[in-house]
């Protein structure tokens, strides 16, 4: 399946709303049919092996196929219609990034612009150097994964849920947890663990995010138990503990509120008995960053 095929009906994310977007018909998401970009520039907040020493070229795109009633970028996500670019200036702007010296190019939310992504890196392939990262909310089709094989190096997924019932209240996302798994399946197939140069710069593989949300409502360690049973415990994770409620939060009391100490620390015991030995975790103001084995460290 060609990704083409995917956008016209709609088939790139598990929505699957089926609208044709050569027609300039709008899903969930709200995407047209050209790439609508918030921002183009180095980015140094990334984890270590992407942000190294001179950034991560990011490529925020705006719309999103979740409806996270947390968002912290719903400024562009959800509320605004930015700049619309055509393939050969997104193609223009990859390698303007990797003139400026970035370790690779990230499109950050970029599952309803995967097709014109994948047209814009054929024209920029020409002469691109760097690895490619699609980092995404985890809400991809399978077939939109496996028509990715080639073209991604990096795949920075998040594992937001474990139960359905969270990821549609929190993200009206049916159906979240089925078909996040199977898709981190398929990522891992392809990648495989994080490969890293003699300068600690990803090269290929896969990393996962993990956001501990308040209350469990992430459902984290579920999410790690799993990763445990049915992937590998050397996958890399990137833990974050820098929830705080902002957009919509404030509707749902549960998850008015930032983590507790204990909420933290329950998670980063449960990476540590579980085995995981390969990623980062964010420090918690009022507990010990965790390090736990040779390659984690606080990001």
């Amino acid at each position: 399946m060609t990704l083409a095929k995917l956008s016209s009906p709609c088939r790139l994310c598990a929505h699957k709303c089926g609208v044709n977007r050569s027609k300039g018909e709008k899903g969930l998401c709200l995407a047209g049919s050209k790439p609508a970009v918030y921002s183009v520039s180095p980015h140094h907040g990334e984890e270590p092996p992407l942000s190294g020493k001179s950034g991560s070229g990011t490529i925020f795109f705006t719309h999103c196929n979740l409806k996270c009633a947390y968002c912290q970028n719903y400024t562009f996500s959800r509320e605004s219609d930015l700049l619309e670019m055509t393939v050969e200036e997104l193609a223009q702007k990859i390698l303007e990034l990797e003139k400026l010296g970035c370790h690779n190019i990230n499109f950050v939310s970029p599952t309803h612009y995967a097709p014109q992504m994948a047209e814009s890196l054929q024209v920029a392939r020409k002469s691109l150097k760097i690895p490619v990262v699609y980092n995404t909310g985890g809400y991809d089709t399978i077939e939109l994964i496996k028509a990715l094989e080639g073209i991604v190096d990096i795949y920075m997924p998040d594992m937001r849920y474990s139960q359905n019932t969270m990821a549609e209240k929190y993200s009206s996302a049916p159906g979240y947890v089925e078909n996040n798994r199977l898709i981190i399946k398929e990522m891992w197939r392809q990648a495989g663990p994080l490969k890293l140069d003699k300068e600690g710069i990803a090269e290929k593989g896969m990393l996962i995010r993990l956001l501990i949300l308040p209350g469990n409502a992430s459902g984290t360690i579920e999410t790690l138990k799993f990763l445990k049973e049915e992937v590998s415990s050397e996958i890399y994770l990137s833990v974050m503990s820098q929830y705080h409620p902002t957009y919509k939060a404030m509707d749902h009391p549960e998850i008015a509120r930032r983590i507790t100490p204990k909420e933290y620390d329950e998670v980063t015991k449960a990476i540590e008995d579980l085995g995981f030995m390969n990623g980062w975790i964010q420090g918690y103001h009022a507990a010990p960053d965790h390090f736990l084995g040779t390659d984690i460290q606080p990001a």
